[in-house]
């Protein structure tokens, strides 16, 4: 079927929309329907070459929620009219990863990148001149409809609204599941945010939830500082260097017993100053993305053994897709976890060039593209 996309035919230029074709559904893939997407922090790395997939034109977005309107040869777990979270991370659970526990790890996630339909090795996208189109993670919900497999799609419940269950697809798990899982934070320890976007959001929520006693949120955008006060944060601060002193009054000097580092844009020569309000024997998680090119780190290597700190990396925030997408949505159905808010503005798939840089010039929580009848 013909449709349209929001596709880059460059670093550091602008999204574009564009017809594209998309083919029918293979052996265990569907067809969805988009109703809202989330604009993520990792689709601007693909503009700017921070992450980089196997070829150009790319069609954007990874966080999403539809309704499924075709099934494919073999498909059991779901049915037309179902609603549905898309997963930016698949989930086999047969590879050996996803028999660990280790869902966000799954053996399919090896081919993200590569923008060929993990069913058979195709291109399930093209242009109108017939090239193939690269998805993010094979997804690309920047466009009215998506084939996608089955391990990349969550049932959820019919009354969830579209632009919430789109941020469960991505922002929402990683940062609850980096407090909460990766993080482990344990009730009455002291927690750092770094960056509280999307993501930091949701895992300054996953601190609070967890029982933290002391949440700091540090950002240099004040407008973000007083929404994240007004999500659970005890404090809030410019940078590491402000809040510094302030972390060492408060806890004694022990500094913070978790550190999530949620910015949109990781340096490694950032990581010892993050490291240096991580209190001894605790944990600094680093959860935002660098260029993945970038392997310079600056790190005291000495006291990282002395003073027995981990520095732990996180992908998904440790979620089992499957399981933690239907639960998130159950805590937000009875008021526990707070998404609604999250949504600071709603764009139309044209406005996505508006949509990101009102991201980078720190007026979103998080923006979302809603589609209408115009669209399909």
């Amino acid at each position: 079927m013909k449709t349209k996309g929001a596709l880059i035919r460059a670093h550091n230029q602008p999204w574009e929309i564009e017809e594209i074709e998309l083919g029918d559904p293979q052996p265990h893939e569907i067809k969805i329907r988009m109703e809202a997407a989330g604009m993520c922090h990792s689709d601007h790395h693909l503009m700017t070459g921070g992450i980089p997939l196997a070829g150009f034109p790319i069609l954007g977005g990874h966080e999403g929620a539809g309704v499924v309107v075709e099934l494919g040869e073999g498909v059991t777990d779901f049915e037309v009219g179902d609603h549905v979270v898309l997963s930016f991370i698949p989930s086999c659970g047969k590879c050996p990863s996803c028999k660990r526990g280790l869902a966000n790890l799954c053996d399919l996630g090896a081919h993200l990148l590569q923008g060929e339909a993990v069913s058979d090795n195709t291109f399930r996208i093209h242009t109108a001149k017939g090239e193939n189109v690269y998805p993010m993670t094979l997804l690309g919900t920047f466009s009215p409809y998506m084939v996608v497999h089955e391990a990349s799609a969550v049932k959820i419940e019919k009354d969830i609204p579209f632009e919430v269950a789109a941020l469960v697809g991505c922002g929402v798990p990683t940062g609850y599941g980096s407090s909460t899982r990766s993080g482990d934070v344990r009730p009455g320890e002291d927690v750092a945010i770094v960056g509280v976007g999307g993501v930091g959001i949701a895992a300054l929520q996953g601190a609070v939830i967890a029982g933290a006693r002391y949440v700091f949120a540090i950002d240099p955008v004040p407008w973000k500082r007083e929404q994240a006060l007004k999500f659970g944060a005890t404090h809030a601060f410019e940078s590491v260097a402000e809040a510094s002193a302030k972390i060492a009054e408060l806890t004694w000097g022990h500094m913070c017993h978790k550190v999530i580092v949620t910015v949109g844009e990781v340096h490694g020569k950032d990581v010892d100053t993050w490291m240096g309000i991580t209190a001894k024997a605790g944990t600094c998680v680093l959860t935002g993305m660098g260029n993945m090119m970038d392997s310079e780190v600056t790190l005291n290597l000495a006291m990282l053994t002395l003073l027995q700190k981990s520095l732990q990396g996180t992908i998904f925030g440790g979620a089992n897709p499957k399981l933690d997408i239907p639960q998130l949505l159950s805590m937000y159905k009875v008021g526990k976890l707070n998404i609604e808010d999250m949504i600071t503005r709603q764009y139309r798939l044209d406005q996505v060039n508006e949509g990101y840089q009102d991201m980078l010039d720190g007026k979103n929580i998080r923006g979302v593209i809603w589609y209408t009848e115009e669209d399909w």
